[in-house]
């Protein structure tokens, strides 16, 4: 497999585990949870998903020959919590909408278009380094919600990752097994379902 295949292969499956991670943090809590914001310089979970699904439709719609800051973007009002409803349902359509738009950009894009030229607000990015951009900013915001969702749950939290005081258990089971050449996020995908 060539290095941009790879590449490729393993950003799908980072992605993935991220909008996983941030499902399952927002399945622990309250519907109505989704929309509190503790103080007016916070973001609530609701907020955070809009702004990461204005993002996902702004930056992958003709992501190759459009810039990734579409006119159209109202950026300021996905943070205006005042111009959000509170229904869960509407929120996670708006959720999915987003990862369905970034997971078909990216699910056709071939290994030789990653050297590609695309433009976020006027400046230059290699499709790589565009990807690159967002595997950062969308995990930033997801551990946020992560966090926030942690913060309100008002029983125990269900571990999305190795659970507190459990890591030697974790460790040795990894070490257990032989060496192999894979992706992080095939084991933790897994323990997501």
């Amino acid at each position: 497999m060539s290095l941009q295949n790879s590449y490729l292969e393993s950003i799908k499956k980072q992605f993935l585990y991220y909008k996983t991670l941030g499902e399952k943090a927002m399945e622990q809590i309250e519907p109505e949870q989704l929309f509190i914001a503790v103080n007016e310089d916070t973001n609530s979970i609701a907020v955070i998903v809009k702004h990461l699904s204005g993002n996902m439709i702004s930056r992958w719609t003709d992501f190759l020959t459009t810039d990734g800051e579409k006119e159209w973007r109202n950026r300021d009002g996905e943070f205006d919590s005042h111009l959000h409803g509170n229904d869960k349902d509407e929120l996670m359509k708006l959720w999915d909408k987003g990862w369905n738009c970034f997971f078909t950009t990216i699910n056709a894009l071939t290994p030789d278009q990653l050297e590609t030229i695309i433009y976020i607000r006027n400046e230059g990015h290699t499709v790589m380094e565009a990807i690159s951009r967002q595997l950062a900013h969308y995990p930033y915001h997801i551990g946020q919600i992560v966090f926030y969702a942690k913060m309100l749950k008002k029983s125990d939290w269900d571990s999305l990752s190795i659970p507190k005081n459990k890591s030697n258990n974790y460790n040795a089971d990894k070490f257990s097994k032989e060496k192999s050449i894979r992706n992080f996020t095939d084991d933790e995908l897994d323990k997501l379902k």
